[in-house]
């Protein structure tokens, strides 16, 4: 049988002993305070000792306002957190090259939220905190501001920029391709002309515009702004909307349009063969041509006795060796492509020769010739949804790069190199 739990009768406290009590608390309050005191004074007494040595290089600059975006403030400790999430995943040494874009992120994040906030667009804390468990694995709290950053952009676009795109537009139906060089531009619009060729096939088979080629020429319908945006040239929107419909283009030339082939011309001047030692390298002069039109027209100069540094500095594109006249030293075989190599480090070749050009589709130049054909007219078509999405992005770029040069918007960084090293040095150390 269970014994009966005896309850203790309750003891009172008289007054005389809570009196006692609570002047024993009080005493140990005023020793403890005036322990906390000691300590204090001690540590002041020791000058810059041990207080100052933890507050000043440690607790102070990672509480220190170290950017203003307006009315909103960023400390060290911040900053530090962003280099940390920016640079996750990549060697230490480029925090250094991370450390001013990262000022900028935290900059133009902050911008964005403002600007968006008088927009009345906004991601709620539960919106951010639902995204971050999307990962797979879960992203901390820390990468908060990064992926709101995120949000934020993707409903501006798809509910502000949406309404400022239009839905239907005046449109061309256009058919173009990139060639090298004009005799190439003027050889395949004879051929067109001639009835010798389709202009898919050719377009497929010799354009130097990956777009172009991969639709064959066939652009479809395009809406005036976005072949800027899709093709990195304005060449094409400027004859497009102001051509007769029917009407192959002559060679039109684009100095600024990027192409994947390039043309050397190269003399080895010096060669050392590979040993166990060391890798194989050479000293070399180089020129690299936009075409091999060009590079045809330079070589017989050169052959004609003019100066290899003058024309390297006036008709190059290989930017690592034009402004020291074509000279250039091959460190290792790496550095340059195959075709390259082969004729530097062919044993074959005498020194002091100069090559045939030398056709790289490794190397990328600029500059080239476009021919182009209108189709048909269209003043008033529905704008083809990919394409909106294009302009609505480079409305966004746009609205962007706005905020950042409005002379109103109070953008202000107090980070100078010595507290960047700072702050690196606590990212990568933490």
């Amino acid at each position: 049988m269970a014994k009966k739990k005896v309850e203790k009768p309750k003891r009172e406290v008289t007054k005389r002993q809570l009196s006692r009590w609570q002047r024993q608390k009080k005493r140990q309050r005023i020793i403890f305070g005036s322990g906390i005191l000691i300590i204090l004074a001690v540590l002041g007494v020791i000058g810059s000792g041990v207080y100052n040595r933890w507050y000043i290089p440690e607790y102070k600059p990672l509480h220190e306002t170290v950017i203003e975006v307006n009315d909103t403030k960023f400390d060290m400790n911040y900053y530090i957190k962003m280099l940390k999430i920016y640079g996750e995943g990549q060697p230490s040494y480029i925090m250094y090259y991370l450390a001013d874009e990262v000022v900028g992120y935290i900059e133009q994040n902050e911008l964005i939220r403002q600007e968006a906030m008088e927009l009345g667009i906004s991601v709620s804390d539960d919106e951010v905190d639902e995204e971050l468990e999307s990962y797979d694995p879960p992203l901390s709290k820390d990468y908060r501001d990064v992926v709101r950053a995120g949000m934020m952009l993707d409903r501006l676009r798809d509910e502000y920029f949406e309404q400022q795109v239009p839905q239907f537009a005046g449109q061309r139906h256009i058919l173009a391709m990139f060639l090298e060089s004009e005799s190439q531009a003027n050889e395949v619009r004879a051929r067109l002309e001639a009835g010798e060729g389709d202009f898919a096939e050719l377009a497929g088979e010799l354009s130097l515009d990956a777009i172009c080629k991969a639709k064959e020429g066939d652009l479809g319908w395009r809406p005036e702004g976005i072949l800027p945006l899709l093709l990195r040239t304005s060449i094409l929107d400027e004859h497009a909307f102001n051509c007769e419909v029917g009407v192959l283009s002559q060679p039109i030339y684009d100095e600024t349009k990027t192409k994947m082939v390039g043309y050397w011309l190269i003399e080895v001047v010096e060669r050392h063969e590979e040993t166990e030692e060391e890798e194989a390298q050479a000293q070399v002069k180089v020129m690299l041509l936009a075409s091999e039109q060009e590079a045809n027209e330079v070589r017989a100069r050169l052959e004609a006795g003019e100066d290899f540094a003058t024309l390297a500095e006036e008709f190059s594109q290989h930017e690592a060796s034009k402004e020291n006249g074509g000279d250039f030293e091959v460190l290792s075989l790496d550095m340059m492509s195959s075709v390259f190599n082969e004729f530097v480090f062919n044993s074959e070749v005498e020194m002091e020769t100069l090559s045939q050009p030398i056709r790289d589709e490794v190397a990328d130049t600029k500059g080239g010739y476009w021919l182009l054909k209108v189709m048909d007219i269209d003043d008033n078509k529905q704008i083809e949804e990919e394409d909106r999405d294009v302009l609505k992005a480079n409305a966004l770029t746009k609205w962007v790069e706005a905020l950042l040069d409005n002379p109103e918007n109070n953008v202000v960084s107090y980070l100078d190199d010595e507290k960047k090293q700072w702050a690196i040095l606590h990212a990568i150390g933490n």
